[in-house]
């Protein structure tokens, strides 16, 4: 009776290490899946509007959780009054316009990424890493960086997306993206000057 149990064991030790090491990038296995749905579409003019909605919204997807996820512990850990207002904002804004984006994927089937992608985890790692000033420059570094991504993104969304609602959270969120760039450009700035 031992024996079968003890195997038992050692097959789902088995496993769960192979599925440890074949584990892949939150938003990559996000969009093979999209893809995967997105193929059996009537034509392949449409297969490459869905495709290009899909990959839009899982990389969106994944920078608003990094955006949420990093504002979170520059709020509370900041060690400069600017870094933490604009790390709350960005928890407030993208939590918001997550649970949008959550609504428009799941009204088009869209699979969204369970966490964030390796380029956020990245991301993510290297401000949390910091302390101090120093993790507050990265952040803002960071935010820069990120929201000149997310204007040239959610522009080409707002003129490319198929699915109206998602051409039209792209077009409304535009603005408030470009709002984060200037800030964080602002801060930034402000940072650096102090040294």
């Amino acid at each position: 009776m031992k024996t079968p149990l003890s195997c038992t064991g050692l097959l789902v030790a088995v496993l769960l290490l192979g599925s440890c090491s074949s584990r892949q990038d939150a938003v990559e296995t996000a969009q093979k899946e999209n893809e995967a749905k997105n193929e059996a579409q009537p034509t392949e003019g449409e297969q490459d509007k869905k495709d290009f909605d899909a990959e839009f919204t899982t990389k969106a997807a994944s920078g608003g959780m990094l955006e949420v996820e990093l504002g979170k512990v520059v709020a509370a850990k900041g060690s400069t009054p600017e870094a933490r207002k604009f790390g709350q904002q960005m928890v407030d804004d993208h939590t918001k316009a997550n649970d949008e984006l959550k609504a428009i994927a799941a009204k088009h089937n869209i699979t969204l990424p369970t966490g964030l992608g390796e380029d956020h985890q990245k991301v993510y790692k290297d401000v949390t890493e910091k302390k101090g000033v120093d993790m507050d420059k990265e952040y803002l570094k960071e935010m820069v960086k990120d929201h000149e991504e997310d204007v040239k993104e959610f522009t080409e969304a707002s003129v490319k997306a198929s699915a109206a609602d998602l051409k039209e959270f792209a077009t409304k969120t535009t603005p408030t993206l470009q709002h984060h760039l200037e800030m964080a450009q602002q801060m930034s700035a402000a940072l650096d000057a102090k040294k």
